[in-house]
């Protein structure tokens, strides 16, 4: 049995978180019963609203998402279907209709979908969906919230005769109202409305001449509002069939009402698996505004919270747009006790309190905002003692009321329990109260009982070091400002850095070593070591997070070079294959080459059809059988390959061309050339030497044939020898 105390809810402020929720919810009675939420009695109804609010979590982040679950509360028709012969009305009907609606809608939906809501679906599966009172009050009420006419035979007849009483007072009326403008009774205005009835707006002194009755005058008195004497006769008659048809409409609706009473439980149901569905929907609302999970739930009695934030401090840090730092802590069999010291605003209490409030949130059905490699387990009982808990009811003092906590503690505390105290030991005389806190401490201790605790209390450091299954703890500070890193160090216990924290903040030196020689030498040693130690550790803090950081980058320059060896590895292999067909087609022209001039010399064309016949047949001989996808998917890679290459290749030719403009771009030395110099056209291959040049044109010797080009288009190969 679970059961966690009040002021435990109250010290870890968990009303603010639920506060939270509550905002979230879409319905006024999920509002309300969001903020009674309270930790779950029994394991087995926890561990079913957690996954329930893990499973609604989930439908954030998919495309299934559960329909809209919003409603109007029925609680006054509740009330009314209880007492006999009260009927509901029209709008009343209408939100019944809407609730049912809406839960047959959920319920059909997550029946639907059971793979991905098993939990959600089993949670639902008592409800029962039906269609009976949707189309009971869908028959008698229109979309617009009035009662059909087909409601009812007698319905049906009453308002037809309203219609002809009403077109008759409208001819009534019409009929006057001509007889009397011609006859100038009327004033300009000639009718006007009173009491929803038309009437004649007749001029004062005509009163009596006009036949009816008189619904009233104007403000001035030159206007009395007449009904004329035709149209009251019809006007009677239609008030009786108006009462007729109210009385008829009520009789329906009482009828419906008589219908819907025995589904009264079903209705309440209704209302409650909404109410219900509103409050796991805000769960995981809230779950998703911090990013919050359902971790592992351990069997053993092991917690291992790693990256934990505290939800209020991160929820307003996000608004506020600063970092929020998590803390990493864990609890196990082998180190059950936890005693966190160090100087003031480094964050223990803060720490102390996170690891709480994420219990007492995960014992009440809420997710937490931690990493999802973590670990939780569950307590029957959280104890807490945080913060100045002075009594001014009960005269107490705040040692007063912590050592009456200690003996709740005391007689509660067992190996199920968790305890968090905040400044452990405090309130009384340092070596006394330290003394009596240490002897607590070892109670809790053997009682294999679980906790955090704070202090900076010596002796309490050097219990948490003797005892091996408890351990000291340490806020890590920066060692050159003493500003804090509020990052928790397990392992070693916290200076509380009382001499340097003074000189930090400007007390005198002179001061600070009068008060040294004040105190033990070998308590300053003591403290001193401890301060050297933590410095010590944050040094190696840094260096080993600069190492980690180091490590990563090296692990991802591997794996990019191992990524880009292996891709080249597969392109040289593309292009091996594709020289190798190459090669093979270089070596298949020249066969054909070959053969080609040998037809040309003796002109045999069946020496050339063996030839030719046996070239195929030997190239044949070479191929394996492939299929015709596999032709395919050769095909397909060569084309790849290909295209791969004359990319290559045309990067390369660009890059030639470029070359060979930035050359002809740059301007050559000019050469004098003479007659017999060997040389070539800019563009061409064939060499020459100059037989003649006059008038800037030169006589080129090719051998076979002379040419006259102009010496501008020439370029020096050979400078004749002298």
């Amino acid at each position: 049995m679970i059961n966690i105390h009040n002021k435990t809810l109250k010290d870890l402020e968990f009303s603010t978180v639920l506060q939270q929720v509550s905002e979230h919810c879409v319905t006024p009675l999920g509002n309300k019963k969001a903020l009674l939420t309270a930790p779950y009695k029994t394991k087995e109804t926890l561990l079913n609203a957690l996954q329930l609010t893990n499973e609604y979590l989930s439908s954030f982040y998919n495309d299934n998402r559960i329909p809209n679950h919003g409603f109007d509360t029925i609680e006054k028709e509740i009330k009314l279907l209880r007492i006999e012969n009260t009927y509901l009305e029209v709008h009343a009907l209408k939100k019944i209709v809407s609730i049912s609606l809406t839960t047959n809608e959920i319920v059909t939906y997550l029946k639907k979908f059971e793979e991905y809501y098993p939990k959600l679906n089993e949670y639902a599966s008592h409800i029962e969906v039906t269609k009976v009172i949707i189309e009971k009050v869908d028959a008698i009420v229109d979309r617009f919230g009035d009662i059909k006419d087909n409601a009812s035979s007698l319905l049906y007849e009453l308002r037809q005769s309203i219609n002809k009483i009403k077109g008759k007072i409208n001819a009534s009326f019409s009929s006057a109202l001509n007889m009397y403008h011609n006859l100038e009774y009327l004033d300009d205005i000639r009718e006007s409305v009173v009491d929803n009835k038309r009437v004649l707006a007749v001029k004062a002194m005509y009163r009596r001449k006009v036949k009816g009755a008189i619904m009233g005058g104007s403000k001035t008195g030159s206007i009395v509002y007449i009904e004329p004497e035709t149209t009251l006769q019809h006007s009677r008659e239609l008030n009786n069939l108006e009462y007729e048809e109210q009385e008829e409409v009520i009789r329906i609706l009482k009828d419906v009402t008589n219908y819907i009473r025995p589904f009264l439980s079903l209705l309440e149901n209704y209302q409650t698996f909404l109410i219900d569905i509103d409050v796991i929907s805000a769960k995981a609302k809230y779950a998703r505004s911090m990013n919050a999970i359902l971790p592992e739930i351990s069997e053993d009695k092991s917690m291992y919270l790693r990256d934990a934030y505290h939800p209020l401090l991160y929820l307003n840090n996000l608004e506020q747009k600063e970092t929020t730092f998590p803390q990493s802590v864990r609890l196990k069999q082998d180190s059950r006790i936890i005693v966190i010291s160090g100087p003031n605003a480094g964050g223990k209490s803060i720490t102390l309190k996170t690891v709480g409030l994420l219990q007492v949130m995960l014992q009440s059905g809420l997710l937490i905002p931690v990493h999802e490699r973590s670990k939780v387990c569950l307590f029957d009982r959280i104890l807490s003692d945080i913060g100045d808990n002075q009594s001014i009811e009960n005269h107490l003092s705040t040692y007063s009321y912590r050592l009456k906590q200690m003996n709740y503690f005391l007689k509660k505390c067992n190996k199920n329990t968790l305890f968090l105290i905040d400044e452990f030991g405090t309130g009384s005389d340092p070596e006394l109260g330290g003394a009596l806190a240490e002897t607590f401490l070892e109670e809790f201790y053997h009682r294999e009982a679980f906790g955090i605790i704070t202090t900076h209390y010596s002796n309490l450091k050097i219990l948490a070091n003797e005892l091996p299954h408890m351990l000291n703890a340490n806020m890590l500070f920066d060692e050159r400002t003493l500003e804090p890193l509020f990052k928790l160090i397990i392992g070693q216990a916290g200076s509380s850095f009382t001499f340097e924290v003074a000189q930090k903040n400007g007390i005198p030196y002179s001061l600070i070593n009068r008060s040294k020689k004040k105190i033990e030498r070998s308590k300053v040693r003591f403290d001193a070591t401890i301060a050297k130690l933590q410095k010590e550790r944050s040094r190696l803090e840094k260096t080993e997070e600069s190492l980690k950081i180091n490590e990563k980058k090296k692990i991802e320059e591997a794996d990019k070079l191992e990524e880009i060896n292996s891709k080249i590895q597969k392109k040289l292999e593309s292009y091996q294959e594709l020289y190798d067909s190459n090669q093979r087609l270089i070596y298949l022209g020249q066969k054909v080459n070959d053969i080609a001039e040998k037809y040309f010399d003796n002109k045999q064309k069946r020496a050339l059809m063996d030839e030719l016949f046996k070239v195929v047949q030997i190239e044949n001989s070479k191929r394996k059988k492939v299929t015709k996808k596999q032709k395919k998917v050769i095909k397909v890679k060569e084309a790849q390959v290909k295209k791969e290459v004359e990319k290559v290749v045309t990067v390369i030719r660009k890059k030639k061309k470029e070359a060979k403009k930035k050359a002809i771009e740059t301007p050559k030395p000019k050469v004098i050339l003479k007659i017999g110099d060997r040389v070539r056209m800019e563009d061409g291959r064939a060499i020459g030497s100059i037989d003649k040049i006059e008038k800037n044109k030169a006589i080129v010797n090719y051998g076979i044939f002379t040419t006259n080009v102009n010496i501008d288009q020439l370029e020096l190969v050979e400078a004749v020898k002298k």
